[in-house]
């Protein structure tokens, strides 16, 4: 499981939020549990903050919206095999953390 993979969300609100995406470095792929965000489908996300810190990609032919607010780290036993890569997207993956974590806003 790579930075970027897409997997089934392993949680309880899978009907809402149908993926997860690995966003953690290779740098720690030596740990147990990965740093994953969550793709909500677009018709259950509500407001987008901006394009940057909220982008949408296709997965499966349904649009699914990045949400950095919602983070979490999940034992790597629990994600089974990745359904698609968004490593063609990860420079938008990486703004949006930036966005996240910016300083600008004070």
């Amino acid at each position: 499981m790579a930075q970027f993979d897409i997997h089934a969300n392993p949680g309880k609100l899978r009907q809402f939020i149908p993926f997860v995406v690995v966003i953690q470095s290779a740098a720690f792929d030596h740990s147990d549990r990965r740093v994953v965000a969550p793709l909500i489908h677009a018709k259950d996300f509500g407001r987008v903050f901006s394009k940057r810190f909220n982008p949408t990609f296709i997965i499966d032919g349904a649009p699914v919206v990045l949400q950095p607010l919602e983070i979490v780290s999940i034992p790597k036993t629990l994600l089974g095999a990745p359904l698609a890569t968004l490593k063609h997207e990860g420079q938008a993956i990486v703004d949006a953390l930036d966005e996240l974590t910016s300083q600008a806003y004070g």
